[in-house]
């Protein structure tokens, strides 16, 4: 989809920290984090909740209290004139959440609008549906986190086990796997330089209230340190595989937000009256149980619609469960493994689902701005052999 009027201002994107799953956000409500987390990043940056007028609650993991969607999030934050809908697209959730808040300005309907993101995979509910016809009524259950990853009922297969099909049908070798996996990790140890000055320029900590009054969260947790020979060592997840769990993602916990305003009140809101316009968003699947394939189809729709060729591109980051994805999509576009991800991405921070993408476009928007300016492009898949992208462009 493709449009003209509507912008990231600079600075009004961020994401809490990332914490590996039953870690210190694992008994937070991803509603209280959301309200805590967006509540004090409109509050730095100067931007009262009852000025917008568009809000989208995007979560996947159902949450105590969660029936009532977007509207228990803008009534604790003093916005309650105001609601929206409330998007679940797997881990595509991000996008579809930008490209409503985009349509929405550029449609006219509102001139600022705002995204709030999160989930928390920790804890994850066990889902019970009565079944009169089961034996002595016992009631038939799904654990709403850890079963859809390993069964997708439409092939049979597990998220794993497209991971290794894409491999297989690329021939790609355990060494190519591990070479990407090692790479992210040191692009992320980059974004911890100078006491994480990159990462704070976006990063909101949380407050985690404990019996003794609270603590604080301000930086990722539970990031394993990364080496050639500690990931040569590992064996994998399947045998005879190519895919071990040093090359794939951690279910996590966090939250993200990112603000969507026509071109003038985006310049009145962003850091020097920065901008990031919103180009183009596009969805595409892959081939069944090919999930790490479907970031390009989605990739080249998002960049068809905004008239823009991936030599043009300057910066691109992905959501990548699997080291494979970014395989895949560098051997498909050309685009080099080394100029995506430059801050890391969710193969070594962890995957909360719904705010994942939110995060790597917030942080495709800062490497850009790094760089004075560019076009970028934000991608990654999600379940279903689904993916959904964005593009970008900051001023300079």
């Amino acid at each position: 989809m493709k449009f003209t009027d509507a912008h990231v201002p600079f600075g009004l994107s961020w994401t809490s920290p990332f914490t590996r799953w039953q870690g210190p956000l694992a008994e937070v409500n991803s509603l209280d984090l959301a309200v805590d987390v967006t509540g004090r990043a409109l509050a730095d940056r100067g931007l009262p909740p009852q000025e917008i007028t568009e809000w989208v609650l995007g979560c996947t993991v159902p949450q105590q209290f969660g029936f009532y969607g977007v509207t228990g999030v803008t009534r604790r934050l003093g916005a309650g004139d105001h609601g929206g809908p409330w998007v679940s697209r797997a881990c595509a959730t991000s996008v579809a959440v930008v490209e409503h808040l985009a349509a929405q300005v550029q449609l006219g309907a509102h001139t600022t609008t705002i995204g709030v993101v999160t989930d928390r995979t920790s804890n994850g509910p066990l889902m019970l549906w009565g079944s009169g016809r089961g034996p002595g009524g016992a009631p038939v259950s799904e654990h709403w986190v850890l079963d859809p990853m390993r069964l997708d009922p439409t092939t049979g297969q597990s998220m794993n086990d497209t991971a290794e099909n894409t491999a297989r049908d690329a021939g790609y070798t355990r060494e190519q796997v591990d070479e990407v996996a090692l790479l992210r990790y040191e692009q992320y140890r980059s974004a911890l330089a100078d006491d994480r000055a990159v990462q704070r320029a976006y990063m909101v900590p949380v407050r985690v209230p404990t019996r003794r009054g609270e603590e604080w969260v301000t930086e990722d947790h539970g990031v394993h340190p990364t080496t050639a020979d500690g990931l040569a060592r590992l064996r994998p997840v399947a045998p005879d595989g190519v895919v071990t769990h040093g090359a794939q993602t951690h279910p996590a916990d966090g939250c993200a937000g990112v603000v969507v305003a026509s071109a003038a009140r985006a310049r009145e809101l962003g850091r020097d009256g920065v901008t990031a316009q919103v180009l183009a968003t596009g969805f595409a699947r892959a081939a069944p149980a090919y999930m790490p394939k479907a970031p390009v189809p989605a990739a080249m729709r998002a960049l068809a619609d905004a008239g823009v060729e991936v030599a043009d591109l300057d910066v691109v980051t992905t959501h990548n469960p699997f080291a494979v994805n970014d395989l895949w999509f560098a051997e498909q576009t050309g685009f080099a493994l080394e100029r995506m991800n430059p801050y890391g991405s969710s193969l070594v921070y962890g995957h909360p689902q719904g705010p994942t993408g939110a995060r790597a476009l917030t942080e495709l928007i800062h490497a850009l701005h790094a760089r004075g300016g560019g076009t970028g492009l934000f991608t990654g898949c999600a379940a279903g052999d689904s993916a959904g992208a964005v593009v970008v462009r900051v001023d300079g």
